[in-house]
């Protein structure tokens, strides 16, 4: 037990499994057998040569983009993430595992980067000549997975993070930092006051940042304000940011389109206020991770963004949302069948059902919305629904919706 708690707080945040053979755990032990002390758990900061020469390549640098990971997550490190992007003024990519980590209405935010990522994320990237990654493995994966962004060649790369096994495994790195997030950040922060860095605000850097999202937000505010119907999903998300609080709820999506609908465009502004995943594509996920968002924080309201697929396969859990009455709103995009198999797979990619009236037979609150403009009044009846501790499930009824942001990414290459 001394030896998994050390692992499990301790360095990398990961599971740790400890296996007990039968004998052994049907054993009875003396008290006085026992002389256990609770393991805190141990974190190293970076050696202060390499913060120093990290910090001069960064301020050396024309163009620097900082690359936010989960690894800020882990180590809790929102708020010295922000001081130092505001300190050396740096636009700030997260990636989707980490979206929510940076404030996502902050004037050197560009949104979160990769295939779900949007014009401006895409635009800084490409631009910068140096990326300073915190807390990311830098993983390219496959080009059909949504991993993190495709790193351009040409580019100086200064990587932290906590475990070595991240370094050059994908790309090489010019500068390496090895430590936990929250203690080199605040190194960083240090070393770069040394360095004569004030945190004077760039103008022109802010104004092009704030450009390149007015432009793009031009560009796909028809899709994002469409009246058609069915409705498209895009509408859903627009009117779902614009209805909920977004500091006192916390939002996670589905794989597949419900993601690549939602991540792009739901702005985050607190930490944990969205949870997005995405390294694989286990349909029906986000409605656990929904369930144990709102007991570890019960006081905010929690929202999955789910397509009828993934329902399909997870949604009798619903049932215990209503039994032990944590009341989640599940969100489903619900455009007959799996939005993006029609052709590769049409014998199984068509779906059928009225999810309205299986929520409601789980004992939940349900409704399906067919009219774009009764998107807004059924997510606040379905809040009601919420503060009266009953889980509740709109069914949006969607086209189908294959326009995503891939077409930011598909020239950049990676390393």
């Amino acid at each position: 037990m001394r030896r998994a708690f050390t692992y499990l707080k301790s360095g990398r945040p990961s599971p740790v499994v400890l296996e007990l053979p039968t004998d052994v755990a049907d054993e009875e032990f003396k008290d006085e057998w026992f002389d256990y002390v609770p393991v805190k758990g141990w974190k190293s900061s970076a050696d202060p040569h390499d913060i120093k020469v990290g910090v001069r390549a960064l301020l050396a640098a024309k163009n620097p983009l900082i690359y936010a990971g989960e690894g800020v997550f882990h180590a809790a490190a929102w708020d010295e993430l922000r001081e130092f992007a505001e300190l050396v003024q740096a636009p700030v990519m997260t990636t989707l595992k980490a979206k929510s980590i940076f404030p996502e209405n902050h004037p050197l935010s560009v949104g979160n980067g990769g295939r779900t990522g949007g014009k401006p994320a895409a635009h800084f990237l490409r631009k910068a000549d140096l990326i300073f990654s915190i807390g990311a493995s830098l993983t390219r994966g496959l080009p059909n997975i949504v991993i993190g962004a495709p790193i351009p060649k040409g580019k100086v790369i200064i990587q932290s993070t906590v475990d070595e096994s991240d370094i050059n495994k994908d790309y090489r790195a010019d500068h390496v930092i090895i430590g936990d997030a929250k203690l080199v950040l605040r190194q960083l922060i240090e070393e770069a006051k040394r360095q004569g860095v004030s945190g004077s605000a760039k103008q022109r850097l802010i104004e092009e940042i704030r450009a390149v999202k007015e432009q793009w937000l031009r560009e796909w505010m028809p899709k994002l304000t469409s009246s058609e119907v069915p409705i498209n999903p895009y509408r859903v998300v627009w009117d779902l940011m614009h209805t909920v609080d977004r500091k006192n709820t916390i939002v996670t999506h589905d794989a597949g389109c419900p993601r690549d609908h939602l991540a792009p465009f739901y702005e985050a502004i607190t930490p944990r206020g969205y949870l997005g995943w995405g390294h694989h594509s286990t349909l029906g996920y986000s409605l656990g991770a929904a369930l144990g968002a709102k007991l570890a924080q019960p006081e905010k309201i929690v929202v999955t963004v789910m397509g009828d697929g993934a329902f399909g396969m997870v949604g009798m859990d619903f049932e215990t949302a209503v039994r032990e009455k944590i009341p989640i709103l599940a969100l489903v995009l619900n455009n007959s069948g799996m939005g993006t198999y029609f052709k590769s797979t049409p014998t199984t990619a068509v779906l059928s059902g009225n999810y309205t009236k299986v929520a409601e037979a789980l004992g939940g609150c349900g409704e399906r919305v067919e009219d774009p403009d009764e998107i807004v009044p059924a997510i606040k009846r379905a809040q009601k629904s919420l503060e009266s501790g009953r889980a509740a499930l709109l069914e949006v009824i969607t086209k189908v919706e294959l326009d995503f942001q891939t077409r930011y990414w598909t020239d950049l290459s990676g390393t």
